[in-house]
């Protein structure tokens, strides 16, 4: 049996092209003498539908989808994940199922039966979960078809009661197929490769795992199909963050590899950067957009926002706009001209201090003799985002935001003002992985100039202002961040790890207070395994560590 692994790049509701995608990869794997094409969770509609579950029209055109495939399967089988309808009286609408389909026509179907409900994934909310198995023949073979979460079961502390493999192993299978929809962070590839492969061993079958890549507004995939032997040993990697179909030879598993050789997997900052790529890039392919607009301050968080966005989408399409006030230094002006001469991307200067004087005139009649303070900084960033949307209404640019993660989770930014935009590319990435980010982009040549990178960093909204007058240095800010946000840490065990006690207290107050404002920020490119936005769910009134 030759096997065709399909990563492909889905739409969410996008059944067009969705479906043209699934029926030519049909037709090219079956002249290569592929038996199986096996697509993704919820390749017809893409994953995650969301709401959209919601809509009975939407269903129905996910069976006529689904159909149409269907007719193209001849003298070659596939599978293909979608949403059914649940035609019992009780429980959820809608199951997360996969279709087996040869000569045309659906011969089992498989219903998804642990729903994942933690961090972006809310299935439980659509779907009813599946509570009894069966293997598919093919071939003159068993296959047991699972649907990611389904294979997920396999730790010292498992989230669920049960284990659909634990029932499918009762009827002999010959070997795993599970189809997913696994999202990308800088810490999965391993953890997901170590899962599978246990799964290969304590069952002893061969497993051919599909994963979908591209990104769906703020959650990335990265593909990464990966297929083991009956020992749990890794035999093929498929590639990451792009498309990518192969096809293997069942009764040559042990083989594979000779013919798709291991790959070396990037570090931490290489696929952080590749998946800020595919984010960009296909926020604004799949939403119709083609021109970014940026705030470039000659800082290391806007230059390197700028810089992916001239990657992604190319520099011709990328508008990067200077805004100097009246505290902006010379050389911040000069880096942020170099940046642009190097990159190649549009620019505009656009001085704000006439704006900002305005504003300050305007409002001495209230303020009186009121010192100034935070309250004249803020309506300075906030001219700048009224120069930025200015910029994006006349001429259709997509704004990007360029604040980091350590300013999203400490509050240290300004609503409607530096912190507007549509999308937030690097607002899941720490102030210390942006200077990483920063080295990898120049590894070779420099583009992001290196004053740029070792500069103190300053928002310039005062005299000699630097972010070290109001945060600890980044380098124990991150750490205290990172152990509360993705490790879930309180503030005795972070102190009990040596940290000082006055720093972390002081710290994840901030957090727990900035909440109201992360409630207001744009989507945030998912790429750590604990994002802002949808993944990461706290009350803004909450007294918890206020």
């Amino acid at each position: 049996m030759k096997i065709a692994l399909a990563q492909l790049n889905y739409h969410i509701g996008n059944f067009e092209t969705n479906t043209r995608k699934m029926i030519e990869c049909l037709h090219a794997s079956k002249e290569k003498g592929a038996d199986l094409v096996v697509f993704a969770e919820l390749a017809i509609c893409g994953y995650p539908p969301r709401d959209f579950l919601e809509s009975a029209a939407f269903i129905d055109l996910c069976r006529q989808a689904a159909g149409e495939v269907a007719t193209h399967c001849q003298d070659i089988a596939c599978i293909i994940g979608l949403p059914i309808p649940n035609e019992e009286a009780g429980g959820k609408d809608l199951f997360n199922a996969a279709w087996f389909i040869e000569n045309g026509q659906v011969s089992a179907v498989v219903r998804k039966a642990l729903l994942p409900t933690y961090d972006v994934f809310d299935e439980y909310r659509y779907f009813e979960p599946a509570r009894s198995f069966g293997c598919i023949e093919f071939m003159g073979k068993k296959i047991a078809l699972t649907i990611c979460e389904d294979l997920w079961n396999i730790n010292d502390n498992p989230l669920y009661v049960s284990n659909p493999m634990d029932e499918l192993i009762l009827e002999q299978p010959d070997l795993m197929i599970n189809i997913a929809a696994s999202p990308f962070s800088y810490t999965h590839d391993d953890e997901r490769i170590k899962v599978l492969s246990g799964n290969a061993a304590k069952y002893k079958l061969p497993l051919f795992y599909v994963n979908q890549v591209g990104a769906q507004t703020e959650i990335i995939f990265d593909g990464g199909s990966l297929v083991f032997d009956e020992s749990g040993a890794l035999k093929a990697e498929m590639k990451y963050f792009t498309e990518d179909v192969q096809i293997f030879e069942l009764d040559e598993i042990q083989n594979v590899r000779n013919k798709y050789p291991a790959q070396e997997r990037a570090g931490d900052i290489e696929q952080i950067h590749d998946a800020l790529l595919l984010g960009i890039s296909d926020y604004f392919r799949k939403s119709g957009f083609s021109k970014a607009v940026l705030g470039l301050s000659g800082g290391i968080d806007s230059a390197v926002v700028c810089a992916l966005a001239c990657r992604a989408l190319g520099p011709e399409n990328v508008m990067a706009v200077l805004m100097p006030s009246k505290y902006s230094t010379d050389h911040s002006l000069k880096d942020a001209l170099d940046l642009v001469g190097a990159i190649g991307c549009k620019h505009e200067v656009v001085p704000i201090k006439e704006a900002a004087d305005a504003f300050d005139s305007m409002m001495k009649p209230v303020f009186k003799d009121m010192p100034f303070n935070l309250t004249e900084e803020n309506i300075q960033a906030r001219c700048r985002g009224i120069v930025l949307m200015a910029m994006s209404n006349k001429f259709g640019y997509i704004l990007l935001n360029t604040s980091n993660k350590s300013e999203c989770a400490v509050g240290y930014g300004t609503l409607y003002g530096d912190m507007c935009g549509a999308l937030a590319v690097i607002g899941d990435v720490y102030k210390t992985q942006v200077f990483e980010l920063a080295r990898h982009i120049n590894k070779e040549r420099e583009i992001i100039p290196v004053n740029t990178i070792v500069k103190p960093p300053s928002a310039e909204l005062r005299p000699d202002q630097k972010d070290s007058d109001s945060l600890p240095d980044y380098g124990i800010l991150d750490q205290v961040l990172y152990q509360h946000i993705e490790l879930k840490k309180s503030a005795a065990d972070i102190v009990a790890q040596g940290f000082d006690a006055e720093v972390v207290n002081k710290t994840l107050r901030l957090v727990n207070l900035a909440e109201f404002k992360r409630y207001q920020t744009p989507p945030i490119l998912r790429v750590s395994p604990k994002a802002f936005g949808m993944g990461r769910r706290m009350p803004i009134v909450g007294k918890y560590m206020s």
